[in-house]
């Protein structure tokens, strides 16, 4: 008799870095070396939930001849899960009522009936902590870590980060010309809720005249004073980075709605909070915000600009490339060598491995005494503080 072919699953949880093609053919490459089957899972696990949304049934086959020029191809194959959580399932109720089902244990039956062995996955920060709960009911998993904001605790690099950057940069550079010719101020948003890397790192490539990240709080009147001094300098034009997490030393939107806050309250309980264009769609409010103040600060016309999800696609950079094989072809190894609930990182030059647990609840923030921070400030950059 012929021992039974080792059969292991990939899929995406979280939201789109570019290249995510390339962790594919990284695992499927690994994996064929050692004579494995890899199949591929639709939408994070949604593809096993609810095989009847898709013609194959949810479950992709992943041949080596179908992956070998996928590394450095745009998109995902398999597509990813923004929002899809087997701990909470929504679903319509008896009364037609929308309602959270835990589906955790069904979906574990459900890979053991394809005969799934393991699971590697590639997610974001979030969806790292359903990973290890589902490692915890007994799924063998091994996790990669992606993020265009480069928050994933316990790696330096996460895949995605390295593409993000270039294109950031790319864009600030137009914007910072664009604003050199109009003689303008411009204040750009980028990506960045929990840490400040996109933001600090791409506004150094630029040589920007302020970056604003979550970590440091901000006091425009410092950022304004400088660019009121370049201006007098006879250079009447500026960029400013600012992370979509980086806050003031004094909330501009508390402090210009205290006043009515109690009639507020007397009117609406519920109203009492965020207001405006920007409560659900989180997106462009710190853009907007700084640059208004600026003009008021500095009276130059100042244009908020917003990259948001663009930074998001695209092709992916040569080191996502790289880094995306070997994320794949590293999960395979960890899986040949029987680990399971463990995070691989890059900690340069080598790839590790370490417990999901150590990664989980937590993000990777720039250090206040971070080199990069040391750098922007002696360059010149200001980060409002």
């Amino acid at each position: 008799m012929t021992s039974q072919r080792k059969r292991i699953a990939v899929n995406f949880g979280g939201g789109y870095v570019p290249g995510l093609n390339a962790v594919i053919s990284g695992a499927v490459l690994a994996a064929s070396e050692l004579g494995w089957e890899v199949v591929g899972i639709r939408d994070g696990f949604e593809g096993l939930l609810f095989p009847d949304r898709y013609p194959d049934g949810g479950l992709v086959k992943l041949s080596p001849q179908a992956v070998e020029d996928l590394a450095g191809a745009t998109g995902c194959i398999l597509g990813t899960a923004a929002a899809s959580d087997p701990f909470h399932v929504r679903t319509l109720g008896a009364e037609n009522q929308i309602e959270e089902l835990d589906r955790s244990e069904e979906l574990l039956v459900l890979i053991e009936k394809e005969r799934i062995e393991a699971v590697v996955s590639v997610v974001g920060s979030r969806a790292l902590s359903i990973l290890w709960k589902l490692s915890r009911k007994g799924l063998k998993t091994v996790a990669v870590p992606k993020s265009v904001e480069n928050d994933v605790a316990a790696t330096m690099l996460s895949f995605g980060f390295n593409s993000a950057l270039s294109f950031v940069a790319e864009m600030l550079e137009r914007a910072r010309q664009a604003a050199q010719s109009a003689r303008r101020l411009g204040v750009v948003e980028v990506a960045g809720e929990h840490a400040g890397w996109l933001a600090l790192q791409a506004g150094m490539a630029v040589c920007a005249d302020a970056v604003l990240i979550p970590e440091i709080r901000y006091d425009l009147r410092k950022v304004a004073a400088k660019l009121r001094d370049k201006a007098k300098a006879g250079r009447g034009h500026g960029l400013v980075v600012v992370a979509e997490g980086a806050r003031p030393v004094v909330d501009l939107e508390a402090s210009s709605t205290a006043s009515d806050s109690k009639m507020k309250a007397a009117l609406s309980p519920g109203a009492t909070g965020g207001q405006g264009a920007h409560v659900i769609e989180r997106s462009g409010r710190v853009a907007a915000e700084v640059a208004l103040e600026l003009q008021r600060l500095t009276d130059q016309v100042t244009v908020p600009l917003v990259l948001g999800e663009l930074a998001k696609g695209g092709t992916p950079s040569v080191v996502d490339r790289q880094l995306g094989l070997g994320y794949g072809a590293g999960a395979v190894r960890a899986l040949a060598s029987d680990q399971s609930g463990v995070l691989v990182i890059f900690q340069p030059p080598d790839l590790k491995f370490v417990p999901l647990a150590e990664a989980i609840n937590k993000f990777r923030t720039v250090p206040l005494d971070s080199e990069f921070v040391r750098l922007a400030r002696a360059l010149g950059i200001s980060v409002g503080d």
